[in-house]
């Protein structure tokens, strides 16, 4: 019986070891979830300015320019997957992978050669081990991506999309990621991001002659503008800008996705644990209690047997 109890007791020790360890990490996530938030949400003006800027060269132009343009030379399609660079954080890092795996299978069905990039140890890692190359990986800022790291990630992949080459370009690029609603709830998302589809560019002439400011409506006009150089010179300034912008808000919404992923992970493991040291608990004072009643019984048999003799 006294074997039992120092295990128990040596299991509630190290429980509530990891129960600290798992309390300390959730706090840590719960104070870095508000910046994450926020950083995401003040991404988005700058975002949709970038994307009228260019919805109105699409108005006063044919928006004719390689960025919009699907390329028919080359079947590589390059991927871009966003996951974390630690676990602890749930099913986060799976469901993103699981995605990435229908989305590979998806195109190879389609007769595409799917070209691999990754951001965060865990996806890289999950690919190097079965055997599938990875074209770049960029890691250690999965729950604080910075600014220059997203410029870099969209120049990489914009001389990618650029490159005249069909054996080293590629044709699409699409993105997986999480997207941030709350803090209870992140969707995953795959979305394709070139060649970009200006969702506010008029489709005939008609329509760009309405949004140029001569409906019968004044009040849906919109301005009229003047492009410096050239409207051309200003959608090749615009369009990498707003690759950039779009990059860098997707990182900045799969870092707060982790960030809650991982409080709600931690504070499941925490209420797990608290439970499993109840329970040690109790079958150590189970445990002590029929040490005790033996120590009894036996105290009495000896006192019995001196009696009888």
């Amino acid at each position: 019986m006294g074997g039992q109890q120092r295990i128990y007791k040596q299991r509630i020790a190290s429980t509530t070891t990891l129960a600290k360890v798992f309390r300390a990490m959730e706090m840590i996530a719960a104070s870095r979830i508000g910046a994450a938030r926020r950083a995401a949400t003040e991404a988005g003006p700058y975002e949709k300015a970038l994307t009228q800027a260019v919805a109105a060269v699409a108005v006063h132009t044919d928006l004719d320019h390689p960025l919009t343009e699907e390329r028919e030379d080359t079947k590589r399609v390059a991927i871009l997957v966003v996951a974390s660079d630690r676990g602890m954080a749930g099913a986060y890092s799976a469901t993103i992978l699981r995605e990435s795996e229908k989305l590979v299978a998806d195109l190879k069905a389609d007769g595409y050669e799917p070209v691999l990039y990754t951001f965060g140890r865990r996806a890289a890692g999950y690919f190097r081990f079965r055997g599938v190359p990875v074209e770049r990986e960029w890691e250690g800022e999965s729950d604080s991506p910075t600014p220059e790291t997203a410029r870099e990630i969209a120049r990489v992949l914009l001389e990618r999309f650029m490159d005249p080459d069909p054996t080293t370009g590629v044709g699409q690029l699409h993105l997986v990621y999480t997207r941030f609603r709350t803090v209870m709830s992140q969707v995953p998302e795959v979305r394709q991001m070139l060649p970009l589809t200006v969702v506010d560019a008029p489709e005939s002439d008609e329509e760009r002659t309405t949004e140029r400011g001569f409906a019968d409506d004044p009040a849906s006009a919109l301005p009229e503008y003047e492009f410096i150089p050239s409207p051309e010179a200003v959608l090749d300034t615009l369009l990498p800008l707003y690759v950039e912008a779009r990059i860098h808000n997707v990182l900045l919404q799969s870092a707060a996705s982790e960030l809650a992923s991982r409080q709600r992970a931690m504070h499941t493991a925490t209420d797990n644990a608290q439970e499993l040291i109840t329970k040690y608990t109790r079958l150590a004072n189970s445990a002590r209690q029929a040490e005790i009643t033996q120590e009894i019984t036996e105290i009495v048999g000896g006192a019995d047997a001196l009696s009888a003799s």
